[in-house]
């Protein structure tokens, strides 16, 4: 289920704010933010370009006189490069002819400097509601049951889902621990034909190796010690369902070979057993790790691969998803605690902001638990930053030490967090920092040196 919003516009949103005044840029900040928005600032242009291509944004609002390129001439080049993204111009020289100039461009609304709190609030959520009737309401697939988005990534998740769904096709879901591959999954069987058949989701990383074979295939009476009876295995009973093998990256070269030959006769034998028997079962197969990679390294079949890699739906991690952290905070907020029995608790604006500026390193999973958390520890009806785990505070640097650190310092204790909340796994604690790995060995080295 998603959550309704209480009007078109309240919605929070992903917005780039640009403009060559800094004050004007605080100023929009300081009035969007408490209406739970995310708000990137750009000093111009160029920037605006640049960030346009890293991050999907919900809504640009511009101001339309600038050095070098104007506002109009980035409406240009939004509108030719770029699918639903909202655009607000703002400007301190209000004209008839430039307003009708932004809006025959693109622009959902135009809005005269200087402007109140109020004022640009109600703009904003103007602009969105019209873009949303424009490009989602038409468009968009609406979110599978048990997924909340509304970010611009998801939209392209939800949109995959509804092509998987509709054929007969094994399919790939990758993304990062914590994304929700699993209820991808059951939104593609639950959409398809086999959805009044059984989806039966196996975790292979978390069965022992030499149990994993009978656990798929099922076993015979004595086939090993142990053995006592005969017992089907998950093929058997997902049959003409959809099996959903979760982290298909921690099994071995040999049980690859034997999930080869089911994928390739579509039957199987019974562990202890030489009779074959046909099954009927839909793969889908998860995944946070590089399978080429894990090819290239000799840990798993590139045949294999390609038998699962039919459709391949990328899980977007919840920092890229823009706009939806505090969509899933009110979800989860409501959803625990009407299960505690509480009032639905009040996040602060200092929260809110951190929450939007974490990087969520384990994704919609850390994000759930610590909601839960905190309304299972709160004593008060509002959630405020002193309330958050210590390493998001220090990560969003509103802890009081801020200031007084220097930045050596913060960035130590920033790669120490990220480390310590992938595991230790260089590689996925290079790719949140945005730094090759040699680039964070060579930090590591010189932070054991002054330690």
């Amino acid at each position: 289920m998603t959550v309704p919003p209480a009007s078109p516009g309240s919605l929070p949103a992903a917005i780039l704010a640009v403009d060559d005044s800094p004050d004007a840029l605080e100023l929009i900040q300081r009035h969007l933010l408490p209406a739970g928005h995310t708000v990137i600032t750009a000093a111009g242009a160029d920037e605006a370009v640049r960030l346009l291509k890293e991050t999907p944004f919900d809504l640009v609002i511009t101001d339309m006189r600038m050095p070098k390129v104007s506002g109009l001439d980035l409406i240009r080049h939004i509108r030719n490069n770029y699918r639903g993204v909202g655009i607000l111009m703002v400007t301190g020289y209000p004209t008839l002819g430039g307003a009708v100039e932004a809006v025959r461009l693109g622009a959902e609304d135009y809005l005269a400097k200087p402007f109140t709190r109020k004022e640009l609030v109600e703009a904003v959520e103007k602009a969105l509601a019209a873009q949303r009737q424009r490009t989602l309401g038409q468009a968009a697939t609406p979110a599978p049951a048990g997924i909340i988005g509304e970010s611009a990534a998801m939209q392209a998740v939800f949109n995959a889902i509804r092509k998987a769904a509709a054929v007969k096709a094994n399919v790939l879901i990758t993304g990062e621990s914590g994304t929700g591959k699993e209820l991808v999954a059951r939104a593609i069987h639950y959409r398809s034909d086999r959805a009044a058949h059984p989806f039966v989701p196996v975790n292979c990383g978390g069965i022992p190796e030499g149990l994993l074979e009978s656990e798929l295939f099922g076993r015979v009476k004595g086939a090993f010690t142990g053995a006592t009876d005969t017992r089907a295995g998950f093929f058997q009973t997902g049959h003409k369902g959809t099996l959903f093998l979760d982290e298909v990256s921690e099994t071995s070269l040999p049980m690859q070979v034997k999930l080869l030959r089911v994928l390739q006769e579509k039957e199987i034998c019974m562990v202890g057993s030489a009779k074959p028997q046909a099954v009927d079962v839909r793969i889908i197969a998860g995944t946070n790790k590089n399978l080429q990679t894990l090819i290239a390294a000799g840990r798993f079949r590139e045949d294999l691969f390609y038998r699962l890699h039919v459709i391949n739906i990328e899980l977007p991690p919840l920092r890229l998803r823009q706009g939806d952290v505090l969509l899933l905070t009110r979800y989860f907020a409501t959803r625990y605690a009407e299960e505690m029995s509480r009032p639905t608790p009040r996040f602060s604006d200092r929260a809110l902001e951190a929450f939007t500026r974490y990087s969520w390193p384990g994704n919609v999973r850390e994000l759930e638990n610590l909601i839960q958390r905190l309304i299972a520890m709160s004593e008060g009806d509002t959630i405020d930053a002193p309330d958050l785990p210590a390493a998001m505070r220090s990560e969003c640097f509103i802890d009081g030490r801020g200031l007084d650190r220097s930045l050596e310092e913060v960035e130590r204790e920033y790669i120490r967090h990220v480390l310590d909340r992938v595991g230790g796994n260089k590689t996925r604690a290079a790719a949140i920092l945005k730094i090759d790995r040699k680039t964070l060995r060579d930090k590591l080295q010189r932070m054991r040196a002054t330690d």
